[in-house]
């Protein structure tokens, strides 16, 4: 359910319906993906709306000394229809301060991040069709210290869900999950839990695995050690799931968000090998892997 819209946004709101009607030039990014701005370029007694248009499925937003407001339009090069089917995800800097961040659909406003909330690594979902991101600065005193930002990512639905499981995000996957999972996932390794790191205040562990067989990785996380010549990285998850060290191997699957791997299903290896073995008897694996 939409809040009404606070009295000193609405008139932003409008002005900004009049400057898009008069042919106002909009700001594009340098490089479509990120933007950073001042807000030291509006004028002292003006509230000026300014509109952005990006372009890619992830990036930043860096808005240094917020005065008035910014729109965000996030337009992947996707095609409009399937935009439906797209979750938005934001992740606010550490230090971000100056500004609410509003999700707006015509012209009414939900309060997505207020000001001043520190929440180490939150992140803020919302399916794009709920509306796009308007930033408003709050008044200040001294302006010369605020930076708002954050970073995006833009998914479909489902891999959104498999980020965010509200349910139960702690419990062990099916047989069934856990052969999609090896498909479908950002990173699938065989390997060892050699510690967890328990983060109180975010509210996560870290995962430190040692990797005795990588199968796939989209990106650069898992890598050889110079000391050893062995492969490692690291797998974050939620602490309530209080992941321990311990014998043994598991498949560790799982998703890139933000930069950072995400603990999808972790089976033990010894699991996998038979859920495999049986669905490939049957001839119902949904894709090839080597389980050795």
């Amino acid at each position: 359910m939409r809040s009404a819209p606070a009295a000193g946004l609405l008139p932003l709101l409008l002005g900004l319906r009049l400057l898009l009607g008069g042919g106002a030039a909009a700001q594009y990014s340098s490089d479509l993906c990120n933007w950073k701005g001042s807000g030291l370029t509006h004028e002292s007694h003006k509230k000026d709306v300014e509109q952005v248009y990006l372009r890619c499925s992830e990036g930043s937003i860096e808005w240094m000394y917020p005065t008035g407001a910014l729109i965000v339009n996030l337009r992947p090069n996707t095609s409009p229809a399937s935009y439906k089917h797209l979750t938005v995800c934001i992740k606010p800097f550490k230090d971000s301060a100056g500004a609410n961040i509003y999700l707006e659909k015509t012209g009414e406003l939900k309060l997505l991040v207020r000001d001043g909330d520190r929440s180490p690594s939150k992140v803020y979902c919302f399916g794009y069709d709920q509306g796009g991101l308007f930033i408003e600065a709050t008044p200040q005193q001294d302006i010369s210290r605020k930076i708002t930002g954050f970073q995006y990512e833009l998914m479909s639905k489902g891999m959104a869900s498999d980020l965010h499981t509200v349910s139960a995000p702690c419990r062990p996957c099916s047989d069934t999950e856990v052969l999609l999972a090896v498909c479908t996932s950002d990173f699938v390794i065989r390997g060892s839990i050699q510690d967890v790191t328990n983060m109180a205040e975010e509210q996560e562990s870290i995962i430190h695995v040692g990797v005795s067989k990588l199968y796939r990785q989209k990106s650069k996380v898992f890598q050889l050690t110079g000391e050893s010549g062995n492969w490692r990285g690291q797998i974050k998850t939620l602490l309530e799931c209080g992941v321990r060290p311990g014998d043994g191997d598991f498949l560790f699957t799982g998703r890139m968000h933000f930069g950072e791997a995400r603990l999808g299903c972790a089976p033990r290896f010894k699991d996998f090998q038979r859920m495999y073995k049986e669905a490939k008897d049957k001839g119902l694996n949904p894709c090839e892997i080597g389980p050795d």
